[in-house]
């Protein structure tokens, strides 16, 4: 093993929903923060992340302008000069906020931040912000260092997933959401499974879940939203035997090496 291969590492801090803390080769991207209580009627039943986690960014992916991924109180948290790559029609809003580094990502297009190059790639999934929103688009990322990881953002399964990266290291899927029914433009458990199937990750980690809840279903109903991850596990055992799938709770980190061996923190 070369000496540049033993150096390679990345870590993922699952921080919740679908915000998650990837470092990779020393730079910190943070995947669609959502860093607070509440976002309109749903309530957030997981601690509130620490400053650490947003704070010393090398940059910010948003995968679409749903009010659960484009949060702009959320935003406000973060540093102003920290890069930020979105999907079309959210530059101005973006902007506004005081960021000076905004870019709109089409599928394809790529950014280089410190050596890790961050690329947007298809997903499939609604896009309208709200009724009268300018269309926009939605996007995953993959995040390349040394190792590679894939942040799906929202989406449904499609056969282009197959194509999106050889050798990928982590894909974050999401297997949830916050309410009783997942439309087709979501991954549910099963087509998460399935996915694993097209990717081929050495390591695959559950977004997506266990994070807000509308406050008018009883806690038991709630409770029942928890088990996603657990089913998505159970459906990768069969249909994707060779992955690794690590279920982290709010607020863990998993680590990742070019050897592939792990350390899970709390």
């Amino acid at each position: 093993m070369s000496a540049k291969t033993a150096a390679a590492s990345l870590a993922a801090t699952f921080v919740g929903h679908s915000t998650v803390l990837l470092e990779v080769d020393g730079r910190r991207v943070l995947t669609d923060p959502l860093l607070r209580r509440r976002v309109g009627a749903l309530i957030r039943h997981s601690p509130l992340p620490p400053a650490s986690v947003y704070r010393d960014l090398h940059a910010v992916v948003i995968s679409h302008a749903h009010i659960d991924h484009l949060d702009v109180p959320s935003l406000r948290l973060i540093d102003k000069d920290t890069p930020v790559l979105a999907p079309q029609a959210t530059k101005r809003l973006i902007k506004r906020l005081g960021f000076a580094d905004v870019t709109e990502m089409e599928v394809g297009e790529s950014r280089d931040i410190g050596g890790v190059r961050l690329t947007a790639v298809p997903a499939v999934h609604g896009i309208t912000r709200h009724p009268m929103a300018t269309p926009g688009n939605s996007l995953g990322y993959l995040v390349e260092g040394r190792l590679t990881a894939y942040f799906a953002g929202d989406t449904g399964l499609f056969d282009e997933m197959a194509g999106l990266a050889d050798n990928l290291d982590l894909a974050l899927l999401p297997v949830g959401g916050w309410g009783p029914r997942l439309p087709e433009d979501h991954l549910n458990p099963l087509t998460a499974a399935k996915a694993l199937r097209l990717l081929r990750p050495a390591v695959a980690v559950p977004i997506h879940w266990g994070t807000l809840y509308p406050p008018w279903l009883p806690p038991a109903f709630n409770a029942r939203f928890g088990g996603w991850p657990v089913a998505f596990e159970r459906y990768a055992a069969h249909l994707a035997p060779g992955v690794d799938v690590r279920v982290l709770g709010p607020g863990e980190t998993t680590r990742i090496d070019a050897a592939g061996r792990e350390e899970a923190l709390t």
